[in-house]
Formats: C-alpha cells, structure tokens, sequence
C-alpha cells in the first residue's frame, strides 16, 4: 500500500484502488460485449473485419477456377429460362471438352422438364385425350430429364442440392452421401436440416456426386461466413464447391481435426478452418471481376477457346438478376452466387481461409484485464496530461498492430475494437476520476493553507495581545464586526467587484493584526492611564508603520499571492479618516483601502463599548450616537450605514465575545 502511494504523485492509495475497481468491472463487461455476437459490438466488429479483408484482398485473378454462367444474354439469345434440359446436356458436354478437373452445377432442377417429348405427350393424352407419337427421334433424349441425368453421371458432374430447416421430409427416398467424413465430428455442433429439395428423381439419381447450395449471410446482411457442412438426418453433407474440390482432387473423404485454434476440414492435401457449426471466413480476392467467367452463348456458339478451362474447376450458374442468386459481400453488392463458388474453392487452393480461434473468448477476457492493468499503470507512474495521453494513444496502436500481426501473418482474426474501445473508456475514467480527485485534495490544500493562514496571523496577533492591554476578546469581536459589515455591503451589491468570499475570509483572518505595530510602542506609552503627551501620541500613532513594517517582513518570504495584503492595508491605514484627517499618510475618501475603512468602523465601536485602564465602558446606544457624529469624517458614510442597519448582530457578536468584567452593553 505505501509503495503504490510513493508512485502515485499526489493520489493516496485508498483513492486509487477506488478508481482502480470500476475499472476492472468496465474491463470484464468490454470482454463480455466483444465476445457476444448479437451485442453492441458485432457490427463494428464486422466494420473491422470488412477494413481486414479489403487490406488483405490481393486484387489478382482467380487461377483455379472458371465460371459457365447463363447470363441474361445467353437467355436473350437460346430462349427464356429454364431451358430445355437437352441444352443444358449440350453446354455441360461442350465445357467437358476442354477437360475441366471437375464441373459444379450451382443450379438446382427440382421440377421435371416441361419440353420434354414424353411429358409433352403425358400432357396431350391428359388434357386432350390424343396419343402423340413422335418418328425419328433418336434413343433416350425422349425423356430430356433422364437424359441430362445420364450426362451428368457419365461426366461425373457434381449436383446441387438445398436443405430446410422449417420444412419437415417424410419421405425416405435419399440417396447414400457421397462424400464421408471422419475424425473428430462428435465436436461438431452443425446446423441439422428437417427436408431437402432436391433435383427431380430422373436426374437425382443417376448423379454420383452432389453438395448443398445454402448460404447465410450474417447479421448485418453481408455475406462472409459460408456453411461447408450441415447434418441431415444424421449424416454430414458437403456444400457444393467443398464437393467438387474433393472431386476434382478424386477423394471422396474428408477429416475433421482439431488443433490449437479450433477445428479444420483437412482433405486432399488442404486444411479448411470451420467453427463448430460447420462455418468458414472467406478471404476475397476483390470485386467478382477477379473470378474468370465466360457466357453460355460463347460456350455453345464455339466461340470461346475450351482449352481455358483445362485442368479448372469450373462451375455453372447464372447471374442472370431474375434469378436472384446475387449476394451483398464487401466487394460487390451483387456478388453472383455462381462466383461465390470460384471464391470458396480459391480459398481451398491456396489455404486462405481466415480463423476465428476458439480462445478468442479467453483472449479477449486476458486483453481487457491486461488493458487495465497498463492504463492503472499508466495513471500511477505518469502525472503529466500529455504523458497520459500519448501513452493511452500508444497502447490503442499496438493493440491494433497486434492484431494486423495476426491477420498478416498467420491468417487469424482477433477483433481489438474492445480492447481499444476500453482504452479509451479507462483513460476517459481515469482522467475523470484524477481531476476530481486532486480537485478535492486542492479543497483540503486550501482549507491547511488558510488554517495555516489563519494561525499565522493568530501568532502574529498574539505577539501584540502579550504587550497591548487590549484582550484576546476585543480581537475576536473585531474579526466578527468586520465579517458582518462586509457581508452586508456585498449583499446590497455594494464594492462587489471587491468584496468576493475570498477577499471577505482574507479579511476576517487579518483584522487580529490591525494593531499588531503596537508591539514596537514603548510600555510608559502603551500602558500610560493618563492622557498622552503631544510627543507621546506622535510615537503611539507610529504604530501604524511598524504594523506595516513587521507584515511586509513576512509577507516578502511568501511567493504566489499574498494572503498578508489585506492585512498590511488594515495595520497601516485603519487610522486613516474619511475627511483626510487620520494618519500615518491622510488619505481621504475612496483612496483609503476599502479594508482599512471597515476596520476603522469595527475598531472605534469596540474601543468605546469597552473598558480600558484609562475609561470607562460606553453602553450600545451611546457608542451609536458618539459615532454618528463622526459619519462622514470619520467613516465612510455608506460602510457606517451598513454597520447601523446590523445592530442586532453587532450587539449578538459583542455578548457572545465579552470577557468577564471587561464588557457593559448597558442601555441598547
């Protein structure tokens, strides 16, 4: 405790563990709201994350993947959409030519192929009753479905598929998975689908392999998690770029492993960071201009080389804006879903995924807590304002530097917004809590100086009281009096560009000094019971410049403003008369010190109530009426006029100070 004292500056220790507590507790709260995705702070963690990918997006093009999309003007050109499931046969064959290393179907043919010539004939024979019959068409491309079911097989195409999870299936019919996963599912906590949709039973079937569509954005509706794995009905199902990746490397398996950071995918030579419910972090190369595309038409016109898509991955869609696969991602607010699988798979090539570790919980609670601890260091050992805030400025900077560090160079996102919000919120506390603080030892400071203020004018008078046959008491009643008549003048709006609460506390503590010069009066003079002499009242009035000597001796050793002022004014001209007829310099009117014109009034009112060796005491009234003859000359009519209108007071501070046997207020 007394070391954390000594470090402190001018803060005692009781005080710092008092400015130190709340701010633990803002800590852990910080560290809690960091870490709750649905709190305050998940959109400005996105608006962190979102300024992470664009610092880290590489600008380049994507070298691994190519998309086929049927795009509005290859609708434009070969008829609305769907089309007939022969062309869509057709355009898969033409991109098998130029021996892709898998192709993806990001399209989903859940109803039955209308054109087709035995459902045309099913509808003839239904509605109308006719049987059609159909010459010279060739074997199996009368069912357009099974047909483009039985490309896709030969091709080794992967399917789509879309899961629900407010739908219920009671139907049994589902084909075994074709992608198997292993290791450690059981830490797996995937999102578990209720019914899937499907392609229709012709085409579904003869696939070999297929992966899900879904997607999600999150909650402030851009998309940058992606779902790679989700259960149904107890089995774990890829999501389709995730599919044609382990396609086009040939293995239909896939590990789930844990390490330090959390867990991963790992297959066909690549590690894929998820969380627990299947989910990965994206890293976008840029725009959706950066994901090689090329139009249906081109592909089915032989306009377009097929030797690009050599060795690629290809995956066909459209971005066709009716169809509505376009997603709002930080690059694009119309990122076509088709893309969207080029960027999954780039990231499989390259390892680029960003992590989310699971410590970041605990890493956030330890961040916050350490925070803490170096802004209170920062409070202790370091006084000056600008030291404070450069240091708060530069652990904010390294906190984000850190976390730069981890995203650079390790691909992991650690958000330092909390931490870096907290920052700011304890240097805001603290400073908050330092000012009111020394703002309070400031009060206690003053109120030491002005008792040390007070006891030294106290001693000074005391010295006076030893030789002056005037007591303690009439000391006191003089402060009173004085006090009473400034506060008075200050309320009837009288000097008050002078009369300020300080000025009129000042004034209190140095009236016991006004004739503290007496102490430099020879005792034949001072004690004298008779009348003085001429030349006797010549060296009695020189008490006046001893006054001032004795004060000023003092008051040259006290550096700042000078609390002795007032009293060096009272003890030098309190003799000094309103028509210019005191002493020592015969001042007249407002050039005599405003104190000294108030002391003059007290001083003179007490002189005459009181018994001195060489009269007798005065009662009340009869001071009044001796001193209303001097208004004017003596005093200063309007400080006289205020000490008449406090009678009652005056007469109150005279009682409660008398000294026993000194005082007769006799007749009020």
């Amino acid at each position: 405790m007394q070391a954390l004292a000594k470090t402190s500056g001018n803060l005692p220790a009781k005080w710092l563990y008092w400015i130190m507590l709340p701010g633990l507790v803002v800590a852990m709260l910080m560290a809690y709201a960091g870490d709750d995705e649905k709190g305050i702070f998940s959109s400005l963690n996105y608006e962190v994350l979102d300024s992470f990918l664009n610092y880290s997006a590489n600008g380049k093009p994507a070298i691994h993947t190519y998309s086929v999309d049927i795009d509005d003007p290859s609708i434009a050109a070969l008829g609305q959409w769907p089309w007939p499931r022969y062309r869509d046969a057709m355009l898969v064959q033409k991109i098998a030519e130029g021996k892709p290393a898998a192709i993806g179907m990001d399209i989903l043919f859940s109803e039955s192929d209308r054109t087709s010539l035995s459902n045309i004939r099913k509808s003839y024979k239904q509605d109308f009753g006719v049987n059609i019959d159909f010459t010279g068409v060739p074997p199996g491309i009368s069912d357009n479905d099974g047909y483009f079911g039985q490309v896709l097989s030969r091709i080794n195409v992967v399917g789509a598929r879309y899961f629900y999870f407010d739908q219920f299936d009671k139907t049994e019919r589902f084909a075994a998975p074709d992608f198997h996963f292993t290791g450690r599912t059981d830490l797996l906590r995937l999102n578990d689908a209720t019914s899937v949709l499907n392609n229709t039973d012709k085409i579904a079937s003869q696939l070999k392999y297929s992966g899900f569509l879904n997607d999600r954005p999150d909650s402030d509706g851009m998309l940058r998690h992606v779902p790679l794995l989700i259960r149904y009905r107890g089995t774990i199902y890829p999501q389709i770029a995730l599919a044609t990746f382990m396609r086009a490397a040939g293995v239909d398996t896939a590990a789930i492993e844990e390490d330090s950071n959390g867990l991963l995918i790992r297959t066909a030579g690549h590690t894929i960071p998820v969380d627990i419910n299947g989910y990965a972090l994206l890293r976008f190369n840029g725009k959706s201009s950066l994901y090689p595309a090329v139009s249906a038409l081109s592909i089915l016109n032989g306009s377009f080389p097929l030797a690009e898509l050599n060795g690629k991955i290809v995956f066909v869609g459209s971005s066709a804006a009716a169809l509505g696969d376009l997603h709002s991602t930080l690059f694009d607010s119309q990122f076509p879903g088709l893309k969207l699988q080029s960027a999954i798979v780039e990231n499989m090539e390259a390892d680029s995924f960003i992590r989310e570790p699971v410590w970041t919980p605990v890493a956030d609670f330890a961040v916050c807590i350490t925070v803490w601890l170096l802004v209170s260091a920062l409070f202790i050992f370091l006084r000056e304002p600008w030291q404070l805030f450069l240091g708060t400025a530069a652990l904010i900077g390294l906190l984000l530097l850190i976390s730069v560090y981890l995203f650079h160079a390790f691909g992991i996102f650690v958000s330092p917004l909390a931490p870096m919000i907290l920052t700011g919120i304890l240097f805001t506390l603290f400073i908050t809590a330092r000012f009111a603080i020394e703002k309070r030892q400031a009060y206690e400071w003053y109120k030491k100086l002005a008792n040390a203020q007070q006891v030294t004018m106290q001693s000074m008078a005391a010295v006076a009281e030893t030789r002056d046959p005037e007591t303690g008491a009439h000391i006191k009643r003089t402060q009173h009096y004085v006090r009473s008549i400034a506060e008075n003048l200050k309320a009837s709006g009288f000097f008050s560009e002078i009369l300020s609460n300080e000025y009129i506390d000042l004034l209190f503590v140095s009236a016991p000094l006004h004739d503290i010069g007496k102490v430099g009066v020879p005792d034949n003079i001072l004690l004298k019971p008779s009348r003085l002499t001429e030349e006797e009242y010549a060296l009695m009035k020189k008490h006046t410049e001893y006054g001032k000597t004795i004060i000023n001796s003092t008051a040259q050793k006290i550096q700042g403003d000078n609390f002795l002022v007032i009293a060096c004014e009272i003890a030098y001209s309190h003799h000094e008369k309103w028509d210019g007829t005191g002493y020592p310099c015969g001042l007249a009117g407002p050039s005599i010190p405003l104190s000294a014109r108030i002391m003059a009034v007290a001083d003179v009112y007490d002189a005459l109530i009181s018994r001195r060796c060489y009269k007798s005491a005065f009662p009340h009234r009869e001071a009044i009426t001796i001193m209303q003859g001097y208004r004017g000359t003596i005093f200063d009519p309007l400080i006289f006029d205020a000490f008449c209108s406090i009678e009652e007071q005056i007469i109150e501070i005279a009682s409660r100070y008398r000294d026993e046997n000194e005082l007769v207020l006799g007749d009020r």
